[in-house]
């Protein structure tokens, strides 16, 4: 059975997707100093990380990330890198497009952006582009791709990429041009790639701010992928003197901590991942479609610096997910930021290489612009935001609180300010339905996969009392729409999400069709403290999903 993207029942009025947003939470954090080993270069065999997944995070108190691109460039191409330079301007690089100058496009380009994102103005102009850029090492078969910037004391830095054409699936060498002239004209060594054999082929650089300004130390950071842009479980770091950028023999890598603090060697095949996860989602589906995927890919490392915290943003075929840390090499936790589903639209769309630029995070380090991009083939149709564009997100620090509701009967606790929906995914992207008060609209997380949990709830910036939740049903298509089974509420504390004691369900909950659409079902149970609450449970039907119109919290 196919489903369109996005379905509206008949009971439930068309609406606007309403753009939501990313909260996360950063503690504040000082890195550690490292010491460098010894080596001369080459590949060797890597140090297995110690764990199949990195932790999930127990920082963010509200993560909520924008459902689409809010605000688009008139420009062309894919990726994006960017660095914030001395002259206060951000450049980027494209792939596979005009980048901010006339057709015809080309496989790479550099670009210098005005504007911001709060006035919707940005403007760019093409200031390179192909051959003045990069070299191709690796033959005919291969284009260039831009994978990372660095902007270092007035100079830029680009890593430079070989990508296999057509099938996306090889990156075979690697270099860096430098720019002393604010990207028009690019120098690099042209003997040979200074990374090759797929080793630390898809660069990162760290983003530290406005011309490196905020670099704890001496060195200019990257991170790097093997093999490939996507579909990687693992993630290196690099480092060299911030004068000695383009000179391989200076680079070392991170190969392990000892005593707390990060251990570095010259020899590249010495290193250890400093993110290692095995995690696969969307194993099993419906019908035919993209499945079991990893979780990381070419993406972006941003020091936010009023937060203490560095934020890896990456992607796969439906899901960003944000890794975490105090330091540039961890500990590493992961935040599951945002799975948009499948069936994109202009008003619910991911993207891939997700970065977010330093330029653009808020003077609290709470509201940031994530740049991402859609090409027309790859799931949004019609292709309009395969450019430089941006979306909202915004965190909140989580920070010991203490509950200050009161008994209210007639206060809906969803209405609160600060309160993030919190759901596994949606059709449409609509989740400002289901805390507005209007019960005649429907919201459902069909997304082909074969789920074994379904939720609908929110996340608060700070605890709350609450001891009843107010679930109203969605549509009941013939595949789907109610729980199967094991339906109960959960609530939220210091990141764990815990089933409440002493729950009722008034009606009786039938675990079938009859659930109906439209239909309130309240549970109550015993007092609660929580900075967050969802109704969960297994989904039903055909194709495993469940629908809401509303959910109300209460402390009564």
């Amino acid at each position: 059975m196919s489903h369109a993207p996005a379905r509206t029942p008949r009971f439930a009025p068309v609406r606007r997707a309403v753009l939501p947003l990313l909260v996360l939470v950063l503690p504040l954090a000082a890195t550690s100093s490292a010491h460098a080993g010894s080596g001369d270069g080459g590949p060797a065999t890597v140090h297995a990380a110690p764990s199949s997944s990195p932790p999930d995070s127990t920082w963010p108190s509200t993560v909520r990330v924008g459902e689409r691109s809010a605000v688009t460039s008139p420009s062309g191409g894919d990726l994006w890198p960017s660095c914030w330079s001395d002259d206060d301007n951000l450049y980027a690089a494209h792939g596979d497009g005009r980048g901010f100058g006339p057709l015809p496009g080309t496989d790479i380009g550099v670009n210098r952006i005005t504007g911001t994102p709060e006035q919707d103005n940005l403007a760019g102009t093409l200031v390179a582009k192909g051959d003045q850029v990069g070299q191709i090492w690796s033959g005919a078969g291969y284009n260039r791709k831009p994978t990372g910037m660095a902007c270092v004391g007035g100079d830029l830095y680009l890593a430079v990429q070989d990508l296999k054409k057509h099938t996306f699936d090889s990156a075979p060498a690697a270099t860096i041009a430098r720019s002393t002239d604010h990207g028009r004209t690019w120098t690099w060594h042209t003997g040979e790639a200074m990374f090759a054999g797929s080793v630390f082929t898809t660069i990162m650089f760290l983003d530290f701010g406005k011309d490196y300004a905020d670099a704890v130390d001496g060195y200019v950071y990257a991170y790097g992928l093997d093999n490939n842009w996507r579909q990687q479980t693992d993630v290196y770091l690099g480092r060299v003197p911030k004068d000695r950028i383009q000179d391989r023999s200076a680079w070392e890598f991170y190969t392990g901590t000892q005593g707390g603090r990060a251990t570095w060697s010259a020899e590249i095949g010495d290193r250890a991942p400093v993110v290692h996860d095995e995690e696969r989602v969307y194993q099993r589906v419906h019908e035919d479609g993209v499945h079991d995927k990893v979780l990381i890919a070419q993406g972006g490392v941003v020091y936010n610096k009023p937060l203490g915290r560095y934020l890896f943003t990456t992607w796969n075929a439906f899901q960003w997910t944000i890794y975490d840390a105090p330091s540039p090499w961890g500990p590493w936790s992961k935040i599951r930021a945002k799975d948009f589903g499948v069936g994109w639209t202009q008003d619910k769309h991911g993207g891939y290489a997700p970065t977010i630029p330093s330029k653009f995070i808020s003077a609290d380090g709470r509201t940031m612009w994530a740049q991402s991009n859609v090409c027309g083939p790859c799931g949004a149709t019609p292709k309009t935001v395969y450019n430089f564009n941006l979306r909202e997100l915004r965190v909140t620090p989580r920070a010991p609180s203490a509950p200050d509701n009161r008994k209210d009967a007639a206060r809906n606790l969803a209405t609160d300010p600060g309160t993030t929906p919190y759901e596994r995914v949606t059709r449409a992207g609509r989740t400002s339905i289901y805390n507005d008060g209007d019960l005649t609209a429907s919201e459902d997380d069909w997304n082909n996969e074969v789920k074994s949990t379904s939720w609908w709830g929110y996340t608060w910036p700070r605890v709350r009392h609450v001891n009843e939740v107010r679930y109203t049903t969605g549509a009941m298509p013939a595949d789907g729409g109610w729980y199967a089974r094991d339906l109960r509420v959960q609530v939220r504390r210091n990141g764990r999400w815990t089933d409440v004691r002493n729950q009722r369900i008034t009606p009786a909950y039938p675990y079938d069709r009859t659930a109906g659409p439209g239909r309130t079902y309240t549970f109550r149970f015993a007092p609660a403290v929580a900075d967050g609450v969802r109704v969960i449970g297994v989904p039903g039907g055909s194709h495993t999903f469940t629908s809401v119109s509303e959910v109300g919290v209460h402390y009564r």
